[in-house]
């Protein structure tokens, strides 16, 4: 099973060969509600770590979504414009937003899954 890392920003990577998959987390989008517009970026975009490059916007709110590693965005899914709600029923799965290939060393603060369940117990 590929290795999946989190952010304070509730963005999760599975790291997968040369690539890394990225989406938000189940607790995000349970925050948001339900789903209705994404904003991706452009594939080939170079973009830094903590670097805002996507919008996910709610009948709750609008949200940024930054990129959680630095590199080259590789890839987007198209599926997410025309069906956004894929983010509300599968967040790790089909709901994926970009795909980056990484360049230099990851962020130290990237979370395993338990400390990443500690995180948010905590923010209640």
């Amino acid at each position: 099973m590929p290795e999946m890392k989190y952010t304070k920003d509730h963005e999760w990577i599975r790291f997968e060969g040369d690539a890394a998959t990225i989406g938000i987390t189940d607790h995000a989008q349970n925050a948001l509600g339900d789903v209705v517009f994404v904003d991706l970026p452009e594939p080939g975009r170079d973009v830094t770590a903590g670097e805002a490059i996507a919008v996910v916007e709610s009948v709750k709110a609008a949200s940024d979504v930054y990129a959680p590693i630095t590199g080259r965005v590789t890839e987007v899914n198209a599926g997410l414009v025309d069906d956004p709600a894929l983010i509300n029923s599968e967040p790790t799965g089909a709901g994926w937003f970009f795909k980056i290939t990484p360049a230099g060393a990851l962020p130290d603060d990237l979370m395993d899954a338990d400390a990443y369940a500690a995180f948010v117990e905590n923010l209640v």
